[in-house]
């Protein structure tokens, strides 16, 4: 019995425990199953999120490539556009004199050139903007480029081809381009008219100055500037302040306002207020005045035979009321006027035209830009480099559309290494440039 007892006695430990054993299990099940359920739930909600921030992104993403190239396979350039914006707006702005004190020689020489597309990439027709673009301009980072109807296919591909011309400006010298067209309206119009544009056409100027209302030709101006802007230009080569003094003229005919100098004056100041409006640079043309010539300087020579006296009468009144109602550029035609010069050197080249009664007499102090040096007036008497330098030497600031423009831009830069220009003389240039380009 005591034996029985003393068994049951060393049983009874390893029967509680068997009792416990179950219990015990059940529990350690309980906390593993507990803490694989709280793994599941944190892991959930951070897949969550992950995916809500990817949202956000995909959105934010979808957000800025809409506003450049809706449902378009452009939208690379829109974002590297974007991008770039982004980098530009972090660094602290750059004043005129600190650009012109970081730019080289062949840069600044560089910013007085306004060239084609074709003249600058070597293409045969340009429509689009891409690594022979980015490459042509990394190697010559000109002030500007001008663009003709066979550049212009659609709205879609001009707003492309120019956010990504204007984005390896950026990029390469951190300052823009002159992106211009010659827009003035009815006889002259690259954009309005054509109906891939969908842009009606406008009356020639002749009719808006005959209708006595200047309101019409700021609503011409402001129509204008809105869809260059829209487009992505930011020049226009208008509105034309040349006075129809000479009845015989059908150069300008329908391009001109009138034949008052004052209300000639009053018209094309409405233009250039309404594109002004818009951020697009006014061009005042043709300085002196292609409205009393009869011959075209496209062709070749041209020449008015009025006296000063007369010009300052009527032909010169809208450039000097155009100067002083802000235009930031004025273009100087390839047209002699030997009653003044004693020569028949075209006012363009002329630094009594130019520097003494333009920039003195007249008083203006924006961009004197060329007419095209490609035309028959000045290939017909001078070379490219030639052309170039009397031209800067006359007083211009920018060289439009050189026949040549690599002799051209050889030209004018051997010219300032050798002494016949001063670095001096194209800071000058350069200032007035880049005064507008910062503004």
């Amino acid at each position: 019995m005591e034996e029985r007892q003393r068994g049951q006695s060393r049983r009874n430990p390893k029967s509680r425990r068997r009792q416990r054993g179950p219990a015990a299990g059940w529990l350690v099940l309980l906390l593993v199953a507990a803490a694989a359920a709280a793994v599941s739930v944190f892991f959930l909600r951070h897949l969550k999120v992950q995916e809500e921030e990817r949202a956000k992104t995909r959105d934010s993403s979808e957000a800025v490539v809409t506003e450049y190239f809706p449902g378009d396979d452009r939208n690379e350039a829109a974002k590297d556009s974007a991008a770039s914006e982004e980098n530009l707006e972090g660094k602290t702005p750059m004043t005129v004199e600190e650009a012109l004190q970081e730019m080289t020689l062949r840069e600044k020489v560089l910013q007085l050139f306004m060239v084609t597309p074709e003249a600058l990439t070597g293409v045969d027709e340009v429509y689009a903007a891409g690594a022979k673009t980015e490459e042509s301009i990394r190697e010559y980072p000109v002030g500007g480029i001008v663009y003709f109807k066979q550049n212009l296919r659609s709205p879609d591909q001009v707003k492309d081809m120019l956010t990504r011309t204007q984005k390896y400006f950026r990029d390469n010298t951190g300052i823009e381009a002159f992106l211009a067209v010659d827009e003035e309206g009815g006889q002259v119009s690259r954009i309005s008219g054509r109906e891939e544009f969908g842009i009606a056409s406008f009356p020639d100027m002749s009719e808006i100055g005959a209708s006595g209302e200047p309101q019409k030709a700021y609503e011409v101006g402001d129509k204008i500037g809105t869809y260059l802007a829209d487009l992505g230009f930011n020049m226009d080569f208008a509105p034309v302040a040349d006075v129809l003094t000479n009845p015989e003229n059908t150069v300008v005919a329908r391009r001109s306002f009138g034949t008052d100098g004052a209300v000639t004056a009053a018209f094309s100041n409405e233009v250039v207020k309404g594109l002004q409006a818009h951020g697009i640079s006014a061009v005042l043309k043709h300085f002196p005045g292609h409205g009393g010539t009869t011959a075209d300087s496209h062709d070749g020579y041209a020449a008015t035979e009025r006296t000063l006296e007369e010009l300052m009468a009527e032909d010169f009144v809208p450039f000097l009321e155009g100067g002083r109602a802000g235009a930031r550029f004025i273009m100087s035609g390839h047209i002699a006027a030997p009653a003044v010069t004693g020569d028949n050197t075209p006012a363009s080249m002329s630094p009594k035209m130019i520097t003494e009664i333009l920039r003195g007499t007249l008083g203006y102090d924006g961009i004197i830009i060329t007419d095209a040096l490609n035309m028959g007036a000045v290939t017909s008497s001078y070379s490219s480099a030639d052309a170039a330098v009397r031209a800067l030497q006359a007083g211009n600031d920018m060289l439009l559309m050189p026949e040549n423009f690599q002799e051209a831009y050889q030209g004018v830069l051997t010219a300032v290494e050798n002494g016949t220009l001063s670095e001096e003389r194209i800071n000058q240039s350069v200032e007035r440039i880049l005064k507008v380009k910062f503004h």
